[in-house]
């Protein structure tokens, strides 16, 4: 391996040759990236079930090939199907993993699964005369298709399964950082030689009434129920929280070297990976910003950048009060006055929750490559405590080699992704 191929800590460099993604604007890179530069919002009314005295009546859903209305399909089910398509897209760009045969592990990002109303509902009319906790049990004895579809890694090796991944597959899941979770597992695993390829994957497809009610609760969702696509508001003065939505991002990445010996086409380079966890509180940043900061930083110093190397950033930017502030906080901690462009994705996506990191890291290695920033739009009234470039409302031109990309989630799990151009 030549110095051409290793970073400054002498480890191998981390190429992309692979994208794939599924949002609420569409199935594939070039539709999503289309809708997106255009300002095209994929927020609208739930239909897939009845919102009456909801709060929230309105996500970014997506449509399943061949799902008829009232069809019941679970969010592990959504998940596997989205991250299927995406995994897909991204290895057929990649031209690797012909044969069923994909040379390295697979990385999966997800939510947390468990029974669904239509489930719990159905073995209760199966427990007849008795329908407690006990008869339920009963009911569900021998239902292996309940076992398999609500099992947390089911996912994972029916998809290893299916593209022929080495070994075991990983599942993960850190909140709103999932998806970079899994991005950052995967090119620690090629720096460490562990393994010349990975696929990483993010995804989620938990719009159902009972993860819905739960943000709901916790007063974290949008209620602009009039006006879907103009729910989402990152960084604007009358934000009053995020949409819930879905979708599935893949990277297929590769040591630099191993691309270049099979003659692949390299979409840009994984450059620096920051994680910081801050124990604050379940839902909220703990107000110094220090976990936030640290995983920018973090990022930078892995990465072997300046803080001026960057030249845009794709905010996690949600649209609550408290997200935005927070984030406000730490671009200015981390790169003071001098800020590069900052813009959310999400004010036209909604929030893709587990399938985010990866999501936007498709995002920002299109930025890249496309020399367009994606706008943030909805954008209305500046906050004036947020004195950020927010590229609003109107996508622009604008040459990047480097992109940081932000995901801050629940809990306290933060990680960031530096993301670079291909080397010339």
């Amino acid at each position: 391996m030549s110095d051409a191929d290793t970073d400054h800590l002498g480890r191998p460099l981390v190429a992309v040759t692979g994208l794939g993604i599924v949002t609420p604007l569409g199935w594939g890179v070039a539709d999503n990236w289309a809708a997106l530069t255009a300002g095209r919002s994929g927020i609208r009314r739930i239909r897939r079930f009845p919102t009456e005295h909801l709060r929230t009546t309105i996500a970014g859903t997506v449509d399943l090939p061949n799902e008829a209305p009232g069809d019941v399909v679970s969010a592990p089910q959504r998940v596997e199907t989205m991250a299927a398509f995406a995994m897909e897209e991204a290895l057929s760009q990649a031209g690797i993993g012909a044969k069923g045969h994909f040379p390295g592990p697979l990385f999966l990002g997800m939510p947390p699964v468990e029974f669904e109303w239509p489930q719990r509902l159905d073995l209760t009319r199966a427990a007849g005369a008795a329908p407690g906790y006990g008869g339920i049990v009963a009911a569900a004895r021998g239902r292996v298709d309940l076992y398999e579809t609500f099992l947390f890694g089911g996912v994972g090796e029916r998809l290893a399964d299916r593209f022929g991944t080495e070994g075991a597959p990983i599942s993960l899941t850190t909140a709103c950082a999932t998806g970079a979770s899994a991005i950052q597992l995967a090119v620690e695993a090629i720096q460490r030689g562990e393994a010349t390829a990975a696929i990483a994957v993010g995804a989620d497809g938990s719009v159902n009434p009972e993860a819905l009610i739960r943000f709901s609760l916790l007063s974290a969702l949008s209620t602009r129920n009039d006006a879907p696509e103009a729910a989402s508001r990152p960084f604007e003065k009358s934000r009053d929280g995020f949409v819930m939505a879905e979708g599935a991002g893949a990277l297929v990445l590769e040591s630099l070297a191993a691309a270049r010996a099979r003659g692949a086409r390299v979409l840009g380079l994984l450059l620096g990976c920051g994680e910081r966890a801050d124990s604050f509180h379940r839902t909220r940043s703990n107000p110094d910003g220090g976990a936030i900061i640290g995983a920018m930083r973090n990022a930078l110093a892995d990465a072997g950048l300046a803080p001026s190397d960057i030249g845009y950033v794709n905010a996690h930017g949600t649209g609550t009060p408290e997200n935005d502030k927070m984030e406000t906080l730490g671009m200015r901690a981390v790169f003071g006055e001098a800020a590069p462009p900052i813009s959310s994705n999400k004010s036209m996506i909604g929030h893709t929750l587990s399938a985010a990191g990866a999501v936007e890291a498709v995002f920002s290695l299109l930025t890249i490559r496309e020399g367009r920033l994606p706008p943030t739009i909805n954008y209305e009234v500046p906050d004036p405590a947020i004195t950020l470039d927010v590229v609003p409302n109107v996508a622009r031109d604008a040459s990047v080699r480097h992109v940081l990309s932000s995901s801050f989630g629940f809990g306290g799990q933060n990680v960031c992704l530096v993301l670079g151009a291909p080397p010339a």
